[in-house]
């Protein structure tokens, strides 16, 4: 097995996004409004996504909770600029990994096929943009 195979079955979940990603016209940004209409009318995948986007909050603040501390306890003890910027920039990284696994607990996300919600969504954003043109 060589390393474009290795990396193929490691990264197969990118194959779902594929046919939105390699498109010749890009699809059109959405809004909140038509992400709330799609969970409207989806009853299966509206409640996933829902949650998905909630779980997102959460990584987001544990980011912005992250950086902003590990970023001010490195400058206050070593006044070091580029180790309080280098310290901003893990912090957020694992305030983004600490708030989505409290997402993912707190939200039970294990319930959910959340890119498959996703999937869905992009389908009906794609079938509704193209009925607009």
């Amino acid at each position: 097995m060589g390393f474009k195979e290795f990396c193929g079955e490691r990264l197969s979940f990118l194959g779902h996004y594929s046919k939105f990603i390699n498109r010749d016209k890009p699809l059109p940004s959405w809004s909140d409004a038509d992400v709330e209409a799609f969970i409207a009318t989806d009853p299966v995948h509206g409640p996933a996504l829902k949650t998905a986007r909630e779980a997102a909050k959460y990584a987001a603040s544990g980011s912005v909770i992250g950086a902003v501390s590990t970023a001010g306890f490195a400058w206050k003890y070593s006044r070091s600029l580029h180790g309080a910027g280098l310290a901003f920039l893990a912090g957020g990284v694992f305030g983004w990994t600490f708030g989505q696994e409290t997402a993912s607990h707190s939200l039970q996300l294990y319930r959910f096929d959340t890119l498959a919600a996703q999937t869905k969504f992009l389908e009906w954003w794609e079938d509704k943009s193209e009925r607009r043109s």
